[in-house]
């Protein structure tokens, strides 16, 4: 099936101050906004008032804004909803009830069954933009034994984050991306050796994981990932 006749992956996107008259940002290789990630079309729509910092604190007047941008996307043709940040999790149950199409809005959707992959011995470590609010609320686990297997280690001190946060946003180099997320995963292992497994909350980290699976020879999931399953098994046309 050609390309553009596939299902297409729609994005709900952040505020980044960009100029909409402006020169577009070309998407990196293995990024969530380059369809060569998926063989699909991709879709976007930014979401109202989505400035990161205040996706990432969890402000709640943005579910509206989320669920009209996703119902925007169904009517262009997307047969599965994301989002380009993994704490609009927490309108994964509102965007999914508007819209009659998957929504996979947040890698951290994966925790549950990733845990599931692991020995009971072992931990899952997430790598956030954030770890003050990377909370474990968000995490779709009540049981407080498999809560404690799941640490978290966050880049918001950071060149990345920085650059993210900023209107309008600057774009990081991947070696900088790189050694950032590396430093933190080495942080993490120091204090916790049984890690066994990495999940990358962060959208913007796909770019590296495959030089850091390499590097940490750890299984790494992201967002594109779970798009890549959701997508997936979509009904062929």
């Amino acid at each position: 099936m050609a390309l553009q006749e596939r299902a297409a992956l729609g994005i709900l996107e952040l505020d980044e101050g960009l100029p909409p008259d402006g020169p577009s940002i070309v998407p990196r290789e293995h990024s969530l906004l380059n369809p060569a990630t998926f063989d699909r079309p991709i879709v976007t729509e930014m979401v109202e008032g989505a400035l990161a910092e205040a996706v990432i604190r969890g402000d709640p007047s943005l579910e509206g804004a989320c669920v009209a941008a996703a119902q925007r996307l169904v009517e262009r043709g997307a047969g599965v909803i994301t989002s380009d940040c993994g704490f609009l999790i927490r309108h994964q149950a509102a965007v999914s009830a508007a819209v009659n199409v998957p929504v996979a809005m947040s890698s951290l959707l994966l925790i549950p069954a990733l845990l599931q992959q692991l020995a009971p011995d072992q931990k899952l470590a997430v790598i956030t933009a954030d770890s003050k609010h990377c909370s474990e609320d968000l995490f779709g686990i009540d049981n407080p034994a498999h809560r404690a297997r799941v640490v978290v280690g966050g880049i918001e001190g950071g060149e990345y984050v920085r650059n993210a946060i900023a209107r309008p946003f600057v774009r990081t180099s991947i070696d900088t991306i790189e050694q950032e997320v590396a430093n933190c995963i080495a942080q993490l292992r120091a204090k916790h050796p049984a890690i066994g497994m990495l999940l990358f909350e962060c959208t913007g980290l796909p770019v590296v994981a495959n030089a850091l699976r390499s590097s940490t020879r750890l299984p790494i999931y992201d967002i594109t990932d779970l798009c890549k399953l959701t997508l997936g098994v979509l009904p062929v046309s």
